[in-house]
């Protein structure tokens, strides 16, 4: 059924598709202009056209909507907007199709995953992960890479000025992705939309517990263990922080192999800042003694919930005794602060210090590698000293 006359609501309306075959109503003002009806019923809006003119040309339908959605006028509209479109050596459709198919920023967000993050560090990833599910993907996720804009990239990061740290890496993961949609020219070069978006300013943490806190903090974990609402493990995990000044994964993930008590070192082969040893003090031997009888056969020192795999993290736990020892904001890398506060009070040099802790910067530790283990050791036990007199009664 093809009819041709002036398309109106009324006439739309009334026409029906019979049979097995959808039914046009063709405009006999606008060529090309029509009403399809399908066989469910639904009526739309289309435009049917030639890319270059001539009956040679490439024959195009472009859907312009549904009726109902749509009034006939309103159709029309389109219809002559796109033929003109046409006019001037425009193809709709095919700028339809390729908007319809653009790469969104979860499909560069796929690709990086797949392709980069393997190469990054454990906590990396996991931190990126985390960064994309919840902050960036529930906003950008489905946008087309092309159409993100720095007026949506600056709405996200002020919408977490509240957690300004937080917000700035989210910026920083999403500069990435935007480079690297760069160099898979999915965006023109030089558009990395997270440009000139101004990063909060980040107040650089100094929290280091004092002498009366650390008394309470030892006195509280023991309590807690005692009436069985602290396990042994954890309590010990955090002892080694205090008494090492090394980072939570470092020691969450430290396994028994890697302890050598003869040259009193813990020997990372990875971390943060690569391969290095974290100096065991006598106090830390104590601790390690302690938590050998709590771990079984587990490889690792502190051991998770099955057999052989390892404690994920002390949030909780840190969470309970914090509140039990009246402690307030303080975080589990506030002891390892607290561990250079106290080198620092021992009269340790920073390059000791640096080399203790496996200072972030490279050109630090690097810069001071003939250093001999011995100094280093003998500041580690001084830390000891004066940590396991505060934390153990």
């Amino acid at each position: 059924m093809v009819d041709v006359v002036k398309i109106t609501k009324r006439v739309v309306d009334t026409l029906e598709s019979k049979g097995s075959s959808p039914a046009f109503l063709w405009d006999d003002a606008l060529p090309g202009f029509a009403v399809k009806a399908l066989l469910s019923g639904t009526k739309r809006y289309v435009l049917k056209y030639r890319v270059g003119g001539g009956r040679a040309a490439k024959q195009r339908w472009l859907t312009l909507g549904t009726h109902g959605q749509l009034t006939p006028d309103q159709a029309r509209a389109l219809a002559q907007q796109a033929l003109a479109a046409v006019a001037r050596g425009e193809d709709p459709q095919a700028e339809k199709y390729k908007s319809r198919n653009q790469p969104t920023l979860t499909d560069v967000w796929n690709r990086f995953r797949a392709e980069h993050l393997p190469q990054r560090k454990p906590q990396t990833r996991y931190e990126y992960e985390n960064q994309w599910r919840e902050a960036i993907a529930p906003k950008l996720g489905r946008v087309a890479i092309d159409d993100v804009t720095r007026s949506e990239v600056d709405r996200l990061h002020k919408s977490m000025r509240l957690t300004p740290y937080r917000a700035n890496r989210i910026l920083a993961l999403l500069s990435r992705l935007m480079t690297m949609a760069e160099v898979w020219e999915l965006r023109p070069a030089g558009s990395n939309p997270c440009r000139h978006v101004e990063r909060f300013k980040e107040q650089p943490r100094s929290r280091y517990l004092c002498a009366e806190e650390l008394v309470r903090l030892g006195a509280t974990m023991r309590e807690m263990v005692e009436k069985g609402n602290l396990s042994p493990s954890a309590a010990n995990a955090v002892r080694l922080l205090l008494l090492t000044g090394a980072r939570l994964n470092e020691i969450l993930t430290a396994r028994w192999d890697w302890v050598d008590r003869d040259r009193c070192v813990l020997s990372l082969p990875d971390s943060k800042t690569g391969a290095k040893p974290v100096y065991l003090s006598a106090g830390a031997l104590l601790v390690l003694d302690d938590q050998r009888s709590h771990s079984a056969d587990n490889p690792y020192i502190f051991p998770g919930r099955s057999a052989e795999g390892r404690m994920i993290n002390l949030r909780k736990p840190w969470v309970r005794i914090c509140k039990g020892a009246g402690l307030d904001g303080v975080r589990l890398h506030d002891l390892r602060h607290t561990a250079a506060s106290i080198a620092v009070g021992q009269g340790a040099s920073l390059p000791i210090i640096g080399r203790l802790l496996g200072h972030s910067q490279a050109q630090t530790t690097h810069r001071y590698a003939h250093v001999d283990a011995d100094p280093a050791l003998i500041v580690a036990n001084a830390i000891g000293d004066v940590l396991v007199a505060k934390i153990s009664g």
